[in-house]
């Protein structure tokens, strides 16, 4: 029987007890959902959890150098570089079985109702890891946020409308946190599971309070991103920081923090089955072109700030095209970016720009590969599937494909259970945060000056259609 504390708005997903429900999760069309099993595959995997240092420095050794230019934490492990693998029959040591476990799954979170948009997308906007103001002019950021929000809201509910009215990223994560504490259970490993979501509920910070009431002994945080982004992972362990500094109890809580889990067999094997799946359904399977389309960020981001997205992303790609030729499957592929917004130069190549660009050199067959994304929701749903569609077929391509997310597929799970399970011996307790020096004072005020002046340009350009459509109704 299930147990958990769901119901109303505001209420943080708790999965604490033994359940029998079937791992079944959102697929692509609309908000209905179906389940997606496949056959089960025989995985040996490592997990890149962050890990702790023991030189005496007592320094959290991340694996992104972007992490180590934002926080600066004194930890204490005495096995803080062991990172030991399970099978499924030898269960896990003993020891974790009389602890109190938790694992914090991280999202973006979305909208239930299009009343929810404008609200949402001023908590998106409000963020400081999306809107990278300098810190002399972080006062504007709210105001900024309901600037945007405000205008954005009436384009995004029209999107909203067309996959049934609200976002079903909530439903899927919650079906996946359930089918996480079944394959743990599997495992022998009894955990708590908690959802927070970082731009709407159930919030990170409901999350964190739930896990303190709990009382929970050693915590695993595992943001539902494949690739790390710090608009993304970055953005959501962030707040845990914040906490980290203020609170007592998770100051001493043994913590680890699984970064980013692209790499992982599981996961890559996962990705190819349904590829190889989708493949299949072509008349023509081996003419198919496979379209990697990942959500976008800013150039500034990579250049500037040292995110290692990009570098993660064709990594990823990669591996994963090296997976399918391992199968024999040779097609060509490509990656392109989706979901920008605003006049500020994102990653490139752009995906509407690529569609065009394939169809004009008679690519007719296509399938396209939400790669970023492991939950169906709006830019798969609608941006995907309606208006890249659309775009395609203008184009000149005939056959239009697209793979699933992996949702509750069953070897994705197993392989994300396997991870939560090898990241326990990396826990430690984490201590509150210091500034770092990340450069020069030159080049930092260089770079916060052209991120200000950007940001404001970029603002105005995006607002300045409406603003003027807004005037002249105003005047006539």
């Amino acid at each position: 029987m299930e147990r958990g504390i769901l119901g109303s708005r505001g209420a943080v997903q708790i999965l604490g007890s033994k359940t029998g429900a079937a791992m079944s999760c959102g697929k692509t069309t609309s908000t209905s959902f179906t389940c997606s099993t496949k056959h089960e595959l025989n995985l040996h995997v490592n997990v890149k959890p962050l890990q702790l240092v023991t030189d005496g420095s007592s320094r959290l050794a991340y694996k992104t150098p972007v992490l180590k230019n934002q926080w600066n934490l004194s930890a204490s492990s005495s096995s803080a570089n062991v990172v030991t693998t399970f099978d499924d029959d030898k269960g896990v040591p003993s020891s974790f079985a009389e602890e109190k476990i938790g694992v914090l799954l991280l999202n973006l979170g979305g909208p239930e109702t299009l009343d929810d948009v404008q609200p949402f997308l001023f908590n998106l906007f409000a963020d400081p890891d999306i809107i990278r103001l300098p810190r002399l002019f972080r006062f504007l950021q709210r105001p900024l946020a309901k600037l945007i929000s405000t205008f954005r809201a009436p384009k995004s509910k029209e999107g909203y409308a067309s996959i049934g009215g609200g976002s079903p990223l909530r439903k899927i994560t919650d079906e996946q946190a359930n089918a996480l504490k079944i394959a743990l259970e599997k495992k022998k490993l009894n955990a708590n599971i908690y959802v927070g979501m970082r731009y709407w509920y159930p919030f990170t910070e409901e999350a964190i309070d739930q896990i303190k009431k709990d009382n929970i002994s050693k915590l695993v945080v595992l943001p539902l991103y494949p690739q790390y982004s710090i608009s993304t992972s970055g953005s959501s362990i962030r707040v845990l920081q914040n906490v980290v500094k203020e609170d007592s109890y998770f100051s001493g809580l043994p913590i680890s923090i699984i970064e980013s889990w692209y790499q992982r067999d599981g996961y890559v094997k996962s990705m190819a089955d349904l590829i190889e799946k989708e493949l299949s359904a072509f008349s023509n399977p081996e003419e198919v072109m496979i379209f990697f389309s990942a959500h976008g960020v800013p150039l500034t981001y990579v250049q500037d700030a040292g995110d290692p997205y990009r570098d993660q992303m064709e990594d990823c790609i990669s591996l994963i095209m090296g997976e399918l030729r391992s199968r024999g499957i040779l097609n060509g592929h490509t990656l392109a970016y989706q979901s920008r917004v605003g006049p500020v130069q994102w990653l490139k190549p752009y995906t509407d720009e690529v569609l065009v660009e394939l169809g004009q050199n008679g690519v007719k067959s296509l399938l396209a590969v939400p790669v970023s994304f492991v939950s169906e929701h709006i830019e798969t749903l609608e941006e995907i599937d309606m208006e890249y569609k659309e775009l395609a077929l203008e184009s000149g391509i005939e056959n239009w494909g697209r793979v699933p997310a992996l949702g509750c597929t069953s070897t994705f799970i197993s392989d994300l259970a396997d991870a939560v399970v090898e990241a326990l011996p990396s826990a430690s307790a984490l201590g509150t945060r210091k500034p770092e020096d990340t450069g020069s004072s030159m080049d930092l005020m260089h770079y916060l000056t052209k991120m200000f002046f950007g940001s404001i340009l970029a603002f105005i350009l995006l607002l300045s259609p409406r603003l003027v459509s807004a005037f002249r109704n105003t005047t006539l």
